[in-house]
């Protein structure tokens, strides 16, 4: 028995999703403990988080990274974040005009809030995309399907978000509902990271500027923000992510993306999942490979 052979057994289990998403989230969440250490941790922890990710997928799963793709990049990372930033827009702006915000600007606060909306904007929303989306919903998705890893995934989003300051079972459900699920269907319409990076940082980073709590963290923004009027309208402590008007501004922007999902070929049915589990067609020709390049 050659050496290729002897070690098939093992190629095969670490090729598993359930075994490389282990190893996965336990690479990328142990790197991930350095976001918002500091500026410069915060962009070190990137890099590491982003070069694990590479790895773990490279040589444990054994599979292309469309998702990582440079080609469309900057075209993803700016209709997310065009998303992103209407998605808050529309949402505090309602809030706003139903009397839950009132703003005030502070114009000694932007040098001190300026590390920390960076370390929310770019550290906490990459890592979060590469564990949440990257390595669970791709995951998830090999064993059933594009909306049994949607479902999964969101649900977690939640969960995780239920130790945060300020945290209820209605706020966890939010969470799960605007961002779990938001996030999700961008990530399953363009199969890109860079799309769901920049809508969760842009997301996150604008709240924080505002001066709201951003999912129980009340950290420094440049404005100073005002809240009154029932939690169920502004959130409460907990911040905008608990507030009923940006999960409802959330199911119907989830609702197209689903949709352009569907035309664009993106979703994977459930009975088609099981048959890539265990066997990853090459990069030039798996079909959402092919999409992708589209």
């Amino acid at each position: 028995m050659n050496t290729i052979s002897r070690g098939a057994p093992l190629l095969r289990f670490l090729r598993f999703p359930l075994v490389w998403l282990a190893i996965g989230v336990i690479t990328v969440g142990a790197l991930s403990t350095f976001v918002g250490a500091g500026t410069i941790p915060t962009i070190l922890a990137v890099v590491t988080t982003l070069a694990a990710y590479g790895l773990v997928m490279r040589f444990v799963a054994r599979r292309p990274m469309p998702e990582l793709a440079l080609r469309h990049a900057l075209r993803d990372a700016l209709i997310g974040a065009a998303i992103g930033a209407g998605f808050l827009a529309v949402s505090v702006g309602i809030i706003t005009l139903l009397g839950g915000y009132r703003f005030t600007f502070d114009p000694t606060a932007t040098v001190r809030a300026l590390p920390g909306i960076l370390a929310i904007l770019v550290g906490g929303a990459v890592t979060e995309e590469l564990l949440f989306r990257g390595l669970a919903l791709q995951a998830i998705e090999k064993l059933g399907g594009s909306w049994i890893a949607l479902g999964a995934t969101a649900v977690l989003f939640g969960l995780i978000h239920a130790a945060n300051p300020a945290a209820t079972l209605w706020s966890s459900i939010a969470i799960a509902v605007e961002a779990g699920g938001l996030l999700g269907a961008a990530f399953l319409w363009r199969r890109s990271l860079w799309l769901v990076f920049a809508l969760h940082a842009t997301w996150n980073g604008l709240e924080q500027a505002l001066g709201i709590p951003v999912s129980g963290h009340a950290d420094p923004g440049v404005l100073i923000a005002t809240v009154q009027g029932p939690a169920i309208l502004t959130g409460g402590d907990f911040g905008l992510e608990a507030s009923l008007v940006p999960m409802l501004v959330s199911l119907a922007i989830t609702a197209l993306l689903l949709v352009a999902a569907h035309r664009r070929g993106s979703l994977v049915p459930r009975t088609a999942a099981r048959s890539h589990a265990m066997n990853e067609q090459p990069a030039a020709s798996h079909p959402l490979s092919r999409q992708r390049a589209r």
